[in-house]
C-alpha cells in the first residue's frame, strides 16, 4: 500500500483525511509539531480520537514525526528524513496560517510561503522522481477576481486584489509551487478548497471556522440578550461556498488514487448555499432574529449590533459574494457521487456546533429557541 505523508497533520481536514487513509490501511506518516504539555504523538492521536467522538482508533499504521517547518530539514536526523520519504510516496503540505489581518501579516507570509518554500525543498532533497507533491490551499486565493475561477494558475497582485492576506499568502504560494515544476521539475498539483464545514450525513462538526465563529458570536449575543432583533450587515442573496468534510476526504482520496492528476484542482461545493438560508437556521437554533442588511451603516447600529460587527472582522468580507468556480479538471478524477451541501444539512450542523458549545458553557440554550 502506497506510504502518504502529511505535514500540518493534526489540523481539521488533515486528521480527517488521516482518519480514512488508516481505514483503507494506507501507512501514514503524520508530521506535527509538539508544545510544551504534550508531544506531536499525543497531540496528533488525540486530534484523530477527537475526529471520532472519543471512540478507539487504531493507529497500526501511524507513523508520528515532531517537525519544525521553518528549520533546514524539518530539524530532523538525515536518516530520520530518508526513512520518511523512502520510496514512492504521496506528501501533502497542509501547514497553514489561518490569520488575515495586517497585524499577523509577517506570521501569515512567513508560514505560507517560507513554510512552504522549505516543504519543496526538504521534499525535493529526500524523496525520488515518482512521488508527489499535494499543495492545499484555498479557493479565495481567488481574490476579487471577475467572472468564473478557472483552474489554472494567476499572476500575482497588490492587497486591494484580495480581501484579506491570507488570500493573498495563498496566491503567492501557487506561484511559488509553480516555479518549482517549471524550474525544477516538481511533481506538484495545487489543490484548492472552499470553506470547509462539517459532515453532510450526520452533522458532525469539528470545525469552528467561518460560518460557525459567526454562529457562535450570535450564540454568545443570544445567551445575554435572548428575544432580541440583530440586524447585519450581510445581503441575504449573496452565498457561500460550503464544502462538507466528507466530500474533502473523497475528493482527497480521489487524487491519492488517480494516476494523473491535473496541475490545479479547484475543491470547492458544486452548489453554494445564499446567506438567507444560513442566517434562518442559525434564528431558528437561537433565541435571537438575525435580520440582513447589507446597507445597514455603523452609525445606524446599537450598541449589540456594533459588538457583532466587529466580531465579523474576517467574516464580514464575504457577506456578498458570488464565486463561481470551475470544476472540469476535478471532475475528472472523482469517480465517486458527492452531495453538496442543502439548507437541511447545514442546519443540522450548525445545530451539533451550538449544541456543543452549549454543554461547553453548561446552558441548555436550545430550549429557550422559539
Amino acid at each position: 500500500m502506497k506510504r502518504i505523508v502529511i505535514n500540518g497533520a493534526n489540523g481539521y481536514v488533515a486528521s480527517n483525511l488521516i482518519n480514512e487513509l488508516l481505514l483503507q490501511d494506507f501507512k501514514v506518516i503524520a508530521l506535527a509539531r509538539s508544545n510544551k504539555k504534550f508531544s506531536a504523538r499525543e497531540r496528533m492521536e488525540a486530534a484523530l480520537i477527537h475526529m471520532n467522538d472519543d471512540k478507539d482508533v487504531d493507529f497500526t499504521n501511524l507513523e508520528v514525526h515532531d517537525y519544525s517547518l521553518f528549520e533546514n530539514d524539518f530539524a530532523l536526523q538525515k536518516e530520520e528524513l530518508e526513512s520518511i520519504f523512502a520510496g514512492k510516496i504521496d506528501y501533502f503540505h497542509f501547514a497553514a496560517s489561518l490569520k488575515f489581518d495586517i497585524k499577523s501579516k509577517a506570521e501569515i507570509f512567513g508560514t505560507n510561503l517560507q513554510g512552504v518554500t522549505n516543504s519543496v525543498d526538504t521534499f525535493l532533497k529526500y524523496t525520488d522522481t515518482e512521488s508527489r507533491f499535494f499543495f492545499v490551499s484555498t479557493a479565495y486565493s481567488c481574490g476579487k477576481v471577475k467572472g468564473k475561477f478557472e483552474e489554472r494558475l494567476y499572476e500575482n497582485e497588490e492587497i486591494d486584489g484580495f480581501r484579506n492576506y491570507y488570500e493573498q499568502s495563498k496566491r503567492y504560494a501557487e506561484n511559488v509551487i509553480e516555479k518549482y515544476i517549471q524550474d525544477k521539475n516538481l511533481n506538484a498539483s495545487i489543490l484548492r478548497l472552499s470553506q470547509v464545514v462539517g459532515n453532510n450525513i450526520t452533522g458532525v462538526t469539528k470545525t469552528d471556522y467561518g460560518i460557525f465563529d459567526f454562529s457562535k458570536r450570535v450564540q454568545n449575543l443570544a445567551l445575554k440578550y435572548p428575544n432580541r432583533s440583530l440586524r447585519i450587515k450581510i445581503d441575504p442573496d449573496s452565498t457561500q461556498n460550503l464544502i462538507p468534510i466528507d466530500t474533502v476526504v473523497t475528493y482527497l482520496m480521489s487524487a491519492i488514487k488517480a494516476k494523473n492528476v491535473p496541475a490545479v484542482l479547484n475543491m470547492v461545493a458544486k452548489n453554494s448555499i445564499k446567506n438567507s438560508a444560513l442566517l434562518e437556521s442559525i434564528s431558528k437554533l437561537l433565541p435571537i432574529e438575525i435580520v440582513p442588511d447589507i446597507d445597514l451603516k455603523r452609525d445606524d447600529m446599537n450598541s449589540l449590533e456594533r459588538i457583532m460587527a466587529v466580531g465579523m472582522s474576517f467574516t464580514g468580507a464575504y457577506v456578498d459574494t458570488n464565486i463561481v468556480f470551475d470544476t472540469k479538471r476535478l471532475d475528472s478524477i472523482v469517480k465517486e457521487d458527492v452531495k453538496s451541501v442543502t439548507p437541511e444539512s447545514i442546519s443540522k450542523m450548525l445545530e451539533y456546533f451550538l449544541n456543543g458549545m452549549e454543554d461547553k458553557k453548561g446552558n441548555n440554550l436550545f430550549q429557550n429557541a422559539g
